[in-house]
């Protein structure tokens, strides 16, 4: 292998092997290196300065990384991930970032904190220091990464308040800061009227003590999600293209998708996510929300949030998955939500909700377990039946659909004779009480008078006609 290329190999791929052993690089024109997914082990080996892709993730390398690693001063992408790297992250990291656009130290034994200094004209888009051991408070100079698109740091005992200075990152899509010690409230106390986060596609807070409201403010600046800021095509990759032209190199995500821990291995720019969960948030869950329409996963469980489920929720014609079990929301389960056609996973287990759950499209697919710790929920696919109230017979006037051209019912007849007898009542009871009234006794003498004398003519006629 050391006589390969005759000293002018500059690409070697071993990729994917059950190599266990590198003793060294004798290379000394190579650019392109990937040794990942073998079962390599022992220390970092230092490959010649003239390096810009280094791949050696998923492998069982151990102990300290060396500063001579700075030396490879053309470095553009540095993969060690997955490893069993320990100590703390070389400072010069964050000196030679005007040529580096690609970190990638996940799932190591780091500890310390994070690079103090990122040096003015770093062009790194890419930073991922999850699963390490590192706290700490975050370091501004990152904000001179102004190509930064990834940001994920989640995984580690970073000790700080939310980094609100991080939302003027012109081209930040990815931040993940879940599962650190980070705490305080997400209000911004700026009057700046700049937005935040305005690219912003996967926002990724979980497991944190975050306290306060939810974050209208960048709510409202997620143009990205809103659909507001125009993004990259349809279906393309955020990565690093090969400086020789011979790949792309892809970014992936670990999320926490439908209730289970996934990695996005190839992350599509479409790929829009907000979790806030396992933190301290309090009060209602804010309507804008309905304003992400391009949203796919919001996960906002096990908070201290009240209040009804906003209806804009239904809005959100792309979703595919919806947590927010372990709250305290009340009120009922919005209708509007079955007819999200893409939601395939639901849940607001464990909170205050009451009413008939809505029926239909996809309601039809989710479990028992979606409501569970809600009382006051009923119908399917809980146990609990709902009394529902028969509507009301149609008017007795109708037939056959048609409508009477009578302007009243029954009940208003009803009505009319029971103040009639009323009426009639009292004034009997007043004439009896008050003795003849002169009008009333005229009237019927009148009519007495004019009934004898009828009677009398007759009497007279029949006589005559005898006597004759």
């Amino acid at each position: 292998m050391q006589e390969v290329g005759n000293g002018s190999l500059t690409y070697l791929n071993v990729s994917h092997n059950s190599l266990t052993e590198v003793e060294h690089f004798p290379w000394k024109n190579i650019e392109f290196l990937d040794l990942s997914s073998n079962l390599i082990g022992g220390n970092l080996p230092i490959p010649a300065s003239t390096i810009r892709v280094f791949l050696i993730s998923n492998n069982s390398f151990n102990g300290e990384v060396s500063s001579l690693i700075c030396n490879a001063s053309y470095l553009q992408i540095l993969d060690l991930s997955h490893n069993y790297f320990s100590g703390t992250i070389p400072k010069c990291f964050g000196n030679f970032s005007y040529r580096l656009q690609f970190l990638n130290l996940k799932k190591n034994k780091f500890y310390g904190t994070i690079p103090l200094t990122f040096a003015g004209g770093c062009r790194l888009s890419n930073l991922k220091l999850n699963g390490n051991l590192l706290e700490g408070h975050l370091t501004p100079s990152i904000l001179n990464c102004n190509d930064l698109e990834v940001l994920d740091l989640g995984n580690n005992k970073i000790n700080d308040t939310f980094p609100h200075w991080l939302g003027s990152l012109p081209q930040l899509q990815v931040l993940v800061l879940k599962s650190n010690h980070m705490h305080g409230s997400l209000c911004v106390n700026s009057s700046k009227s700049s937005p935040f986060f305005s690219k912003i596609q996967i926002f990724d807070l979980s497991s944190n003590y975050f306290s306060g409201p939810l974050p209208v403010r960048y709510i409202n600046s997620f143009k990205a999600i809103i659909n507001l800021e125009k993004i990259a095509s349809t279906g393309s990759y955020m990565g690093v293209t090969d400086p020789r032209g011979s790949g792309f190199y892809t970014y992936s995500i670990g999320i926490v998708m439908k209730g289970q821990d996934r990695d996005l291995l190839k992350n599509f720019t479409m790929w829009m996510i907000i979790d806030l969960s396992n933190n301290q948030f309090e009060g209602g869950i804010p309507k804008v929300i309905g304003k992400l329409n391009l949203l796919k996963g919001l996960n906002l469980s096990h908070n201290n949030l009240n209040g009804d489920i906003p209806t804009s929720i239904g809005n959100l014609t792309i979703l595919e998955w919806l947590d927010l079990s372990s709250n305290r929301l009340s009120g009922t389960i919005p209708n509007r939500l079955a007819d999200l056609p893409f939601l395939s996973s639901f849940n607001v287990s464990e909170n205050q909700l009451h009413g008939q759950i809505p029926q239909g499209k996809q309601f039809n697919t989710f479990g028992n377990d979606s409501y569970e710790g809600n009382k006051g929920l009923c119908g399917f696919p809980v146990s609990k039946g709902c009394n529902i109230i028969e509507p009301a017979p149609p008017n007795v006037l109708e037939k056959d659909g048609s409508k009477s051209n009578i302007a009243f019912g029954w009940k208003v007849v009803l009505i009319g004779y029971g103040c009639g007898v009323v009426f009639g009542m009292f004034v009997g009871y007043v004439v009896f009480q008050t003795g003849k009234p002169k009008w009333l006794v005229n009237l019927v003498e009148n009519q007495h008078e004019k009934r004898r004398r009828r009677k009398s003519k007759k009497g007279n006629r029949s006589s005559r006609r005898r006597r004759i």
